[in-house]
């Protein structure tokens, strides 16, 4: 007999009574391993023990099939966003594109040139004298 832990049944049953509301992908990580350690009543009511240990099965003689990773990606709305997502068995699996992105003009950028008024001389658009004559441009 192997003893194996069963993720997803802990995780399902996490989030059916814990919301992800302003919560980063590490707090909720570090909630989840604390609420696995919490103390339990085990079966049968008279000791504690970590609920971890209630998520522990034991499978038959070890089968390459019963240890393979659970890989299913589908979204299964669980906990507080059931919901919201009436009923919804999975999300869309289609790719999306990515946003297509037009390539800025720097004339658009800049705003348009000014001219020394004494000498000629490219200046910048808020320059208050010439770089190269010194006068003022008012």
């Amino acid at each position: 007999m192997a003893k194996v832990f069963n993720g997803r049944a802990a995780t399902d049953d996490y989030m059916s009574t814990h919301s992800l509301t302003f919560s980063t992908p590490e707090m909720t990580l570090r909630k989840f391993a604390l609420w696995l350690g919490d103390q339990v009543s085990a079966p049968g009511g008279k000791d504690l023990m970590p609920r971890l240990m209630t998520y522990i099965q034991e499978k038959g003689a070890k089968k390459d099939a019963e240890f393979v990773p659970d890989t299913d990606d589908t979204f299964r709305p669980t906990g507080a966003v059931t919901e919201m997502y009436g009923g919804v068995s999975s999300a869309p699996t289609e790719q999306m594109s990515p946003p297509r992105l037009t390539p800025l003009d720097r004339e658009t950028l800049e705003p348009e040139a000014r001219f020394c008024v004494n000498c000629g001389q490219k200046l910048k658009a808020n320059a208050r004298f010439c770089t190269k004559c010194g006068s003022s441009q008012g």
